[in-house]
């Protein structure tokens, strides 16, 4: 059995830089849009995913419900640059999308990491989802990370929940107690 790190809610998000395609950087975890407080990072697996192709085509319909509660969002995985402009064709979104996400940086992010199964897949190990809500803090309010393209979160939940502690005077960061 391997051990690995994995984030916890309440941890301090790592500070990691991603390419976009227009060739500037950006740093995941920080807001990038005017009146956002809070910062959500999907890491989604690649272009040859065509569960992520979905999932994140979905994110989109969700994005100005996560606006109104002052959330933006970028999603982020290790294909090339090539590969997301192949990608970006099948997309239909508006949120950033960044490229580049090494390995070392996904053992930072705690995230479960896979080989492909042949060169028609893609040609590098790929991080598997995750999702991390980031509070204006810097902290991890929320991290939901899977082994597999089919146990993700159900964007509605996400948004519905989110909402609601948005909408509290103070609301605790949930799962800290330690054992």
């Amino acid at each position: 059995m391997t051990t690995s790190f994995k984030l916890v809610a309440g941890d301090a998000f790592p500070t990691i830089k991603a390419n976009l395609l227009d060739g500037s950087t950006v740093q995941l975890g920080q807001t990038i849009t005017e009146g956002a407080t809070w910062h959500m990072v999907v890491v989604y697996r690649g272009k040859h995913c065509p569960l992520c192709t979905r999932y994140l085509n979905l994110l989109e319909e969700y994005k100005t419900k996560l606006a109104d509660i002052g959330v933006d969002v970028m999603a982020v995985s290790a294909d090339s640059k090539d590969q997301l402009e192949e990608h970006i064709q099948k997309l239909n979104v508006s949120f950033p999308i960044a490229y580049g996400l090494t390995e070392v940086q996904m053992k930072q992010l705690g995230l479960y990491v896979s080989m492909p199964r042949h060169e028609q897949e893609t040609d590098h190990n790929f991080a598997e989802p995750g999702m991390f809500i980031i509070n204006e803090a810097g902290t991890l309010q929320s991290v939901d990370i899977s082994n597999a393209p089919s146990l993700r979160p159900e964007l509605e939940i996400v948004v519905h929940g989110l909402t609601f502690v948005r909408s509290q005077e103070t609301y605790p960061i949930r799962g800290t107690v330690e054992y």
